[in-house]
């Protein structure tokens, strides 16, 4: 018998691996879990448009999954595999529609969604940010972060800053090159991953890398530099706290949740004009930031995150 059908929207990288972490707790749990994964989408002009056609992928997905299954409980990862749903589920998310698809891009999107969030048995929402954006009503909530946990030893710290490229107007990376070039010295060098360019005076693109190669990057570089347009939870953020980076970044909207983390562990570091934040990280660095920083990061260790998900979250999308 299957306890749980995740039904994986899997549009990115980023989402697969959460999945599949998620997946993996459930079954440690002592679960049974099939992950279903939705079928990949060529690109729309619109956001409306594109979240239609991954909508529907799920839905065929699920019920595929559903059929062959009959989980006790069906678990959509993502609001937007959810929208067309064929059965009722609890709902994973990051941010709803309401907050990251305004105006027309979220034309359809929001009013299902909110129906969606209303009935489903639970949400199972990433922060207690993106819970807080959800429309009202909405049903019963268990918080499950992703897990993030050192990568590996520290290592000589002889990258000066690293940000994450992909996707990069949505990461602000226009406004990180151009902090960058006006406040680096001679011999600092700026690490962009996940993008391939080419190379420039201070900055290195690492284009698309191993997950493994990329974390070592992190426990390479002193800074992790980001200014995200809108931040729905960011990963990456929090991966290179874990891996003992200071975080300089601008105060973007959305749940972000490495975000009250930044501030509490440095104020200077966070700010809408980055140049100086990135010098005082590189120059005058706090004392301490990386061993508090992982105390700040406890709720999202993997045994801790393991343990909401076997004494809350399973039982109660079984008894739902």
């Amino acid at each position: 018998m299957t306890n749980v059908l995740l039904v994986s929207l899997g549009s990115t990288v980023g989402l697969r691996e959460a999945d599949a972490e998620l997946a993996s707790s459930l079954r440690r749990a002592g679960a049974t879990v099939h992950v279903t994964a939705a079928e990949p989408q060529r690109d729309w002009r619109t956001f409306a448009l594109l979240e239609f056609a991954w909508a529907l992928s799920a839905r065929r997905a699920a019920a595929a999954g559903i059929a062959a299954h009959r989980p006790q409980a069906v678990l959509y990862s993502s609001v937007t595999a959810a929208l067309l749903a064929p059965a009722p589920g609890a709902i994973r998310f990051d941010a709803p529609a309401a907050a990251n698809r305004p105006g027309r891009h979220g034309i359809w999107q929001r009013p299902v969604e909110r129906r969606r969030l209303a009935h489903a048995p639970l949400l199972v929402p990433l922060s207690e940010g993106g819970l807080a954006e959800a429309p009202r009503p909405h049903a019963d909530a268990v918080i499950v972060p992703v897990p993030v946990a050192p990568s590996g030893p520290a290592r000589e710290r002889d990258i000066a800053a690293i940000t994450y490229g992909a996707n990069p107007h949505k990461k602000g990376l226009d406004r990180v090159l151009a902090a960058w070039h006006g406040v680096r010295r001679e011999g600092e060098t700026l690490v962009v991953a996940g993008l391939d360019r080419r190379d420039e005076e201070g900055v290195r693109f690492a284009a698309t890398l191993p997950r493994s190669e990329y974390r070592a990057l992190l426990r390479r570089a002193r800074v992790f530099v980001t200014a995200p347009r809108r931040e729905d939870y960011g990963t990456a953020q929090l991966e290179a706290l874990a891996d003992g980076c200071a975080l300089v970044t601008t105060p973007s909207p959305g749940p972000y949740a490495a975000l009250p983390l930044a501030r509490t562990l440095d104020p200077r570091l966070v700010g809408a004009d980055l140049g100086p934040a990135i010098r005082a990280a590189l120059d005058d660095p706090a004392a301490g930031y990386a061993e508090r920083a992982a105390e700040l990061l406890a709720p999202f260790r993997p045994e801790t995150v393991d343990r909401v998900v076997a004494e809350e979250l399973l039982p109660r999308l079984i008894s739902g």
